[in-house]
């Protein structure tokens, strides 16, 4: 029997996959578990739908992140921190404080965790820092780091 898998299921498939399945696994397990349905032609064209839909979601939120990207990499963000001699800070600056500063002046709001810092910015000065928008995108942030007076 032919089935549409709704969830994956180890060993047997994995979601929006159409497999052929012995009969009674499909009426006793998948089916009653609602793990798959039966693959019928107004199934299979749901699926299709429901694919086609979730290609056009994931080519929008390209082209968004796309956008957010030249948008971001056009700012500088400017924070302040006390420095020791040789422009050493006192402490450090972290993706978070970077994150609320992006969100404060410029209105951007961006997940700290997006945002690939491999060490807090420890230095005055202007540091680069990439920020993970999408799996395609990557954008590079300008941070600028003042001495407070």
């Amino acid at each position: 029997m032919k089935v549409i898998f709704l969830k994956d299921v180890k060993g047997k498939g994995k979601k929006g996959e159409v497999k052929n399945v012995a009969d009674g696994y499909a009426h006793n397990f998948l089916i009653k578990q609602g793990l798959a349905i039966e693959a019928n032609q107004a199934n299979i064209s749901s699926l299709n739908a429901q694919k086609k839909k979730e290609e056009k979601a994931a080519a929008e939120e390209l082209a968004e992140a796309k956008k957010l990207k030249e948008e971001i990499e056009k700012l500088t963000v400017e924070l302040t921190a006390k420095a020791g001699e040789g422009g050493r800070l006192f402490g450090s600056i972290t993706s978070k404080q970077i994150a609320e500063s992006l969100q404060k002046a410029h209105g951007i709001k961006v997940d700290k965790r997006k945002i690939e810092l491999d060490d807090a910015i420890r230095a005055l000065g202007y540091t680069k820092v990439p920020v993970k928008l999408h799996s395609e995108v990557t954008a590079t942030l300008n941070v600028h780091v003042k001495e407070v007076k």
